[in-house]
């Protein structure tokens, strides 16, 4: 019959077409997830030619942020802001070295105090818990500071042993001047770096605790700027912040920072 044998030719090019379109699926997959890892492939790298590319530029700038500290140690002011730290205090990664968070606090301390501020900055790129002890703590306990920050710990995490970092972590707060506003550590994000971080703080909050020192939340206030953060306050080695993220770094000291100008009722640190 005519109508059956149109039906038949339906039902058999439905199936053809199924077929074909089942056939497809694969090729089509197999191309998406190839396209998929040949751009991850390119993306990755052009993110390790950058990376190396802003290593390079970065380390360059060492020697350049280490003489401008120096100049701001060697001059005149009223109040006197010492920093314990490593390169982030330093400013590796901002566009000046004036634009590490040590540079922003060194800022807003003389703007609340309408006073000059002599800065001296201790930290050592590249330092360690152990680096500060042995070479920034000697420098310190020459000094009177009416405002120190102590930032240190993050170039642990790399090589990271807990017991390790509990002892010398207690070892630092013990030779620190009761009224030190000390940071934990920031956050790196992502595993498995973040959750050594974690065990970091937890230890470092542990040992403040029992000297009683102030410990500021620079964890929180960068974790929670999530990819946003790391997209854009973070310089091209995707590890120093940059400038905006040095800002969030002075935000989390600020508040402390303005208890212990009030306290000390700006009183002037003798020259070291």
């Amino acid at each position: 019959m005519p109508g059956s044998t149109t039906t038949a030719r339906r039902a058999a090019t439905n199936r053809s077409t199924t077929r074909r379109s089942t056939t497809r699926r694969p090729i089509v997959t197999s191309i998406a997830l190839a396209a998929t890892a040949a751009a991850v492939a390119l993306w990755w790298r052009w993110l390790a030619r950058r990376q190396h590319h802003w290593r390079t530029a970065l380390s360059e700038a060492i020697p350049v942020n280490s003489a401008y500290w120096r100049e701001q140690r060697a001059g005149p002011g009223e109040l006197l802001y010492v920093a314990i730290g490593d390169s982030a205090a330093q400013g590796i990664g901002a566009s000046r070295p004036g634009h590490s968070y040590v540079g922003f606090i060194a800022q807003s301390l003389a703007a609340a105090s309408a006073r000059p501020v002599r800065t001296v900055n201790l930290g050592i790129s590249g330092a360690t818990l152990r680096i500060a002890i042995d070479d920034e703590l000697p420098v310190l306990e020459e000094l009177a500071p009416d405002v120190l920050t102590v930032c240190i710990g993050a170039n642990d995490i790399a090589d990271f042993d807990a017991a390790r970092f509990d002892r010398e972590i207690r070892e630092l707060f013990a030779r620190l001047p009761d009224h030190a506003i000390v940071a934990d550590l920031p956050s790196f994000y992502f595993p498995p770096a973040q959750g050594r971080v974690r065990t970091a703080n937890r230890l470092l909050r542990a040992a403040a605790a029992e000297r009683g020192l102030v410990v500021v939340p620079l964890f929180a206030r960068t974790d929670r700027q999530g990819l946003w953060g790391v997209s854009t306050q973070f310089a091209g080695d995707l590890f120093h912040p940059n400038d905006r993220g040095y800002r969030i770094w002075a935000a989390a000291f600020r508040q402390a920072v303005e208890a212990r100008l009030a306290q000390s009722g700006g009183a002037d640190g003798r020259q070291g």
